[in-house]
């Protein structure tokens, strides 16, 4: 049990000695202690502290982040002595912090100073929005925060340096749609050389080969609704569901899924061994240095043109297997050689331009909706705050949905040219002639062929990922913050 504690006002004759700031803050330690202890069995245990905290937009993860930095005997909860020790431990913390921001030493933070330190650790905010978030804090009106409304506000909030911010915003999550892989950000040299980098993209994999296989009915719908229009499929999703099964049973629904599961592997090392490669080449002789939004950008779309460049042959694969009748094929082997026999190597790469252009709307629109739903985040919840997993994972989903829509029609044009050769008695026009021939015969509803099955496996797609995600980044060890 904690010990009694009894408090003795500042008589006036005592006004020559000033009055303890340790024992000042012990007494309101004191009364949290007490206020936060609902059951006052001298404990204070997860659902006390969310409880006690909600108020103050902690999430569960931070919660759990406070009791196990605090809970030094390993019992699940906090006694007044652990309680009062991190605090003690976290308010020192928070003013090496602080220090550290005020780069001026005038014992104050302005906005100014709030965005250059977010700036040093790769999270980009205008001078405005550092004023929105410098706003919650400043409780007297002056708009810059002294020590007591930083140590007040951070209190309970598990963070001890700007890093903490940009960790909470890497996308250190492999979000699996299905189109193009989005491979995590950036990895500290420590990341790298303790092996957490490739176990985080091994799961992230196997979220992946999971995912993909899940959502392969709706995928097969959408490759065959590029190519064929309404020929073939006439009705909606159910009509085609029943169309394939009719045409080559049950298990053609995951026709074209092996080598699409497969080359996840390749196109993941590959981009993003290419992006370290390309982050060190724009960060020239300083390689400490974070890159800036546009160079993050074009780092990301170059690694992403290489990836794609080394594993096309296996998008063609995929859409010929996708649309291949029940025994035209006996397996990946075979459909290649009947592709190199009647076409030859070029066939492989049939569609390549609309598919290179295509990475470019891509990653644009996706890291600028990321960004912007980041930062609508960060003025709305208390500026410096922990997201949560459900909101980074929101965020991921709804960016990579939005990257795909502005790229969906180059993405058809590239499915049709892949299938040209496959379709009896069809032209083989170019890029630019596909494009033409879309508009004139469909409209520009056309270039949307197949969407409504794509947009259905969003939703199933990002929950499998997700869950599958968590699970075996537990296997192996891996925390999505980073940590072991």
């Amino acid at each position: 049990m904690r010990p009694q504690w009894t408090w003795f006002p500042w008589a006036h004759c005592q006004e020559s000695t000033p009055p303890d700031p340790d024992q000042d803050r012990e007494k309101i330690w004191a009364e949290l202690f007490d206020e936060l202890d609902v059951d006052k069995d001298g404990h204070i245990d997860l659902l006390e502290l969310r409880t006690g905290l909600a108020g103050r937009g902690l999430s569960k993860r931070s919660v759990e982040r406070i009791v196990k930095a605090g809970d030094t005997n390993q019992d699940g909860v906090l006694d007044f002595e652990e309680f009062t020790q991190y605090l003690r431990t976290h308010e020192k913390d928070l003013k090496l912090m602080f220090r550290n921001l005020d780069k001026n030493n005038d014992g104050e933070i302005d906005a100014a100073e709030i965005q250059q330190s977010l700036r040093t650790v790769g999270v980009e905010v205008s001078l405005k929005d550092a004023s929105r978030i410098l706003q919650r804090m400043d409780k007297d009106g002056t708009m810059t925060i002294d020590w007591n409304e930083w140590r007040d506000f951070f209190l309970f909030k598990p963070l001890t340096n700007m890093e903490d911010v940009a960790r909470y915003w890497k996308r250190s999550m492999m979000l699996d749609i299905g189109e193009q892989l989005t491979v995590p950000d950036e990895f500290t040299e420590e990341e790298k050389k303790s092996g957490y980098v490739w176990r985080q993209l091994m799961a992230g994999g196997i979220a992946g080969c999971v995912s993909r296989t899940g959502t392969a009915p709706l995928d097969r719908i959408k490759v065959f609704r590029q190519v064929n229009g309404f020929i073939e499929f006439k009705g909606n999703v159910l009509s085609s569901f029943q169309y394939m099964i009719k045409e080559g049973g049950l298990r053609s629904l995951w026709r074209g899924n092996a080598i699409n599961v497969l080359k996840i592997a390749p196109e993941t090392a590959i981009k993003f061994t290419a992006y370290e490669q390309i982050k060190k080449m724009i960060r020239s002789r300083n390689e400490s240095r974070t890159l800036r939004l546009h160079e993050r950008f074009v780092a990301g779309s170059l690694a992403g043109a290489t990836a794609q460049t080394a594993i096309y042959p296996m998008e063609v694969l995929r859409t010929r297997l996708t649309l291949g009748k029940t025994g035209q094929y006996s397996g990946i082997a075979d459909c290649a050689k009947h592709i190199l026999q009647r076409e030859g190597v070029a066939a492989l790469y049939k569609g390549y331009v609309p598919n290179l252009l295509s990475i470019v709307p891509y990653a644009g629109i996706d890291l600028a909706v990321y960004e912007t739903l980041k930062f609508a985040w960060l003025n709305r919840n208390q500026g410096l705050a922990d997201p949560g997993v459900m909101v980074l994972v929101g965020c991921g989903a709804v960016s990579s949905t939005c990257g795909q829509l502005a790229s969906y029609p180059l993405a058809l044009i590239r499915t049709r040219m892949q299938a040209q050769a496959s379709l009896k008695g069809a032209d083989k026009p170019s890029m630019v002639a596909l494009l033409q021939n879309i508009v004139t015969q469909e409209g520009v509803a056309g270039l949307y062929r197949g969407i409504s099955p794509n947009l259905l496996k969003v939703i199933p797609a990002v929950t499998v990922s997700y869950v599958v995600y968590e699970y075996t980044r537990i296997m192996l060890g891996v925390d999505i913050e980073g940590s072991r």
